[in-house]
């Protein structure tokens, strides 16, 4: 029996396995609130630069965030500290006229993986940084759980 169980959660592993995913952190916000001058900040390691990547933007947030979408600025920052790419997106997180939620949720907590960059190109190989801070012009930005960053391989088929 013992031997079953063991075989069964070695298949599970196996099968969960991610291999698109080359790097993925989320950093949870104390007392779940993201505020203005704080830059939430990634290093993420690329070993090939040849190769399309996709950058999401992961978030997880209370049914009461009071908005539907969420301003945010991200910057990719090389070894040097050159910025090579910044942007503002517009995160939406909620059907802007009915109010339902997007993204996966349990409860009154929901999570979101929405792509900011789609099939890019790293200069080189190295370490970069990925700095994400929002951008709702409010001091405090409230239920925001966390936030994170995942880097995957494009266009790679499981």
């Amino acid at each position: 029996m013992r031997f079953f169980l063991t075989l069964v959660g070695f298949i599970v592993l196996l099968s969960s396995c991610d291999v698109n995913r080359v790097y993925e952190k989320n950093t949870d916000l104390s007392e779940r609130i993201w505020l203005e001058d704080s830059v939430v900040e990634f290093d993420v390691r690329l070993e090939d630069a040849s190769m399309p990547f996709n950058v999401y933007a992961n978030v997880r947030n209370g049914s009461s965030y009071p908005f539907y979408n969420l301003y945010m600025q991200y910057a990719i920052v090389d070894s040097t500290g050159r910025e090579v790419i910044k942007n503002l997106e517009n995160l939406i997180l909620f059907e802007p006229k009915t109010g339902e939620p997007y993204g996966s949720g349990l409860g009154d907590v929901f999570d979101h993986q929405i792509p900011i960059l789609k099939g890019y190109y790293f200069p080189d190989v190295g370490t970069y940084k990925v700095r994400m801070q929002q951008y709702m012009r409010r001091d405090t930005l409230e239920e925001i759980y966390s936030v994170g960053v995942r880097v995957e391989l494009a266009g790679v088929e499981d």
